[in-house]
């Protein structure tokens, strides 16, 4: 899957979702310095730096593109490229260490979680959210409807790391936080009508845009189609998007 793109079109394919996410998933950061793990363009960063102040956040992320326009947005922050599981900050250094939309990315989820827990200090809060996808709550689930629809051999993001009720919850105990609470929060973002809310598809970001530039032509006309089917036909689309969220202790 593909997250080396232009950070245009990550706004443009999840920002829509990630930022009214990200107002809520903010607060679960108790104050003091917090860590956005994975930050992307910086949806969770931006919210931390309005509640903490930007002296007291930092972020990493993988991929170049995305950290560049990070530090673009917030020239105050640390930001630093790097996978969630090999951190480059020292142990205890943060109060709080969250991740967005992005343990179901990581290479080992627990390991990533791990080192969230080391950065973070003793008794400090680590926290993550990823999208109800197993349980059709997520953003794509028409998307994926469709696809499956027509290819059932479709890969689709339900098997995902905590894409279902209960697993974000059971990995921060094997990564062995303390005290882990898992609940769910949900946004709706709106589209001006089914070309603005397709378009998104094709710019090659994450599983869903490699599967559309996966297709030929007609399959592609195939998938938009019957998409189209699964959406009010005219006027303005409102999608419902809901992601599970644990947190917990460092011991």
């Amino acid at each position: 899957m593909s997250f080396e793109v232009a950070a245009d079109a990550y706004g443009r394919f999840m920002g829509r979702y990630s930022e009214p996410l990200a107002t809520q998933f903010a607060g679960l950061a108790p104050g003091g310095r917090a860590l956005d793990v994975g930050c992307g363009t910086g949806a969770l960063t931006g919210e931390l730096v309005v509640r903490l102040g930007s002296g007291n956040v930092a972020a990493a992320d993988p991929s170049e593109a995305f950290v560049a326009a990070a530090r673009a947005r917030f020239p105050g922050v640390d930001i630093r490229r790097a996978a969630a599981e090999a951190l480059p900050f020292a142990g205890g250094e943060f109060d709080a260490a969250l991740a967005q939309l992005v343990v179901h990315f990581m290479a080992d989820p627990v390991a990533g979680l791990r080192e969230m827990a080391r950065v973070t200090r003793p008794d400090g809060v680590v926290a993550a959210c990823v999208w109800d996808h197993a349980g059709g709550g997520g953003p794509l689930a028409t998307f994926w409807t469709a696809a499956l629809q027509l290819d059932p051999a479709a890969h689709d993001e339900s098997g995902l790391a905590g894409a279902r009720e209960g697993h974000l919850a059971e990995l921060f105990a094997a990564a062995g936080l303390r005290d882990v609470e898992e609940t769910s929060l949900t946004v709706r973002t709106a589209f001006a009508g089914f070309d603005d809310w397709w378009e998104p598809f094709t710019l090659g970001v994450g599983p869903a845009g490699d599967y559309v530039r996966g297709l030929d032509t007609a399959a592609r006309d195939a998938l938009r189609a019957r998409c189209a089917t699964l959406l009010p036909p005219h006027g303005p689309i409102e999608i419902t998007a809901s992601a599970w969220t644990a947190s917990g202790r460092v011991a």
